[in-house]
């Protein structure tokens, strides 16, 4: 059964294509000025960025005009290859062969069937309850001690971040707001929208006028004025977007506020999970962005706390 696509969606992503277009062009205009034998590191990388951010918009926003369909499935398989990206570096031995089955396989598909079928009393439990005291009796099974405890902690985190927290972007489709009915899809577009420009606005406040390291052991790019200058610069626009939103104006600025620091604090601990592992990226599909945690890793922290948030102020229970 077919969906009445929101005026509203199809508006922002005609906004969203223009602004790709302008990038588009003025990487261009840069390359051709600056870097006409590709040589220049920043431009080139500038320009991965854009055509990456170009497939990921047309992805995203087919998805969206997909309705609740298109949404569960795209973010079901993101949790997929984040999920697969994320246990790529832990201690996971043969002795996890079941129990890596059963993230896969039977806990990923069936925390998104619940967000399907909106029971919202079990997905919300499911993972955090549930797979955490049942999990890891399989890998005890296996009869493997050696790094027990670190296995299975690693195990959970991976299905926290990558399963559980990256669930709560479609389920903002399914919340009963008075006044704001089929329209959900719409909060999805303003959470990603502002949290990846908060990411964006960052690097550019960063580069622009950045000279204190905020977490230098973390991320040496990360700056107090690239922080400050990115997450007020993304709060305004979000208080902006506040039409898309159930949220007047002044509540779309702090729910914006909010979820732009969530990202960012979500960054940083990525960051330091890389970090530990010794590794630059979590991933290499993504040109110029690295894997699908680094791309999604602001959104992944964010989407809970903007979901419950919402959920209690404004939507029935």
């Amino acid at each position: 059964m077919m969906w009445d696509v929101p005026d509203d969606l199809l508006r922002v992503i005609g906004g969203i294509v223009g602004v790709l277009v302008f990038a588009s062009l003025v990487g261009f205009v840069l390359q051709r000025r600056m870097s006409p034998d590709r040589q220049n590191t920043t431009i080139e990388n500038l320009n991965d960025r854009i055509r990456a951010w170009w497939v990921m918009a047309i992805v995203i926003s087919i998805a969206l005009v997909g309705g609740r369909f298109g949404v569960i499935l795209l973010f079901a398989l993101s949790s997929f290859a984040a999920l697969r990206e994320f246990m790529t570096l832990t201690n996971a031995s043969r002795a996890d062969h079941a129990t890596l089955v059963a993230a896969f396989f039977v806990v990923l598909p069936l925390q998104f069937w619940l967000i399907w079928i909106d029971w919202y009393g079990f997905y919300s439990i499911f993972i955090p309850v549930y797979v955490f005291l049942f999990l890891p009796i399989v890998s005890a099974l296996s009869g493997m001690t050696r790094n027990f405890l670190i296995r299975i902690a690693e195990m959970q985190w991976a299905l926290m971040i990558c399963v559980f927290c990256m669930s709560h972007v479609p389920a903002l489709m399914d919340l009963k707001i008075p006044g704001y009915e089929g329209r959900g899809v719409l909060l999805i577009a303003f959470l990603v929208i502002v949290v990846q420009l908060s990411d964006v606005l960052q690097y550019v406040w960063g580069k622009l006028i950045g000279r204190r390291k905020i977490a230098p052991h973390l991320s040496p790019s990360k700056t107090i004025e690239g922080f400050l200058g990115g997450c007020l610069s993304a709060t305004l626009i979000g208080a902006g977007l506040w039409w898309m939103t159930p949220f007047t104006p002044l509540q779309a600025g702090a729910m914006s506020l909010l979820i732009t620091l969530m990202g960012f604090f979500g960054g940083l601990v990525m960051s330091a999970i890389k970090r530990d592992r010794g590794v630059k990226d979590w991933g290499h599909l993504i040109a110029g962005h690295g894997g699908f945690i680094d791309r999604l890793d602001s959104v992944i922290f964010a989407a809970p706390l903007f979901f419950h948030v919402t959920r209690y102020f404004w939507a029935l229970a």
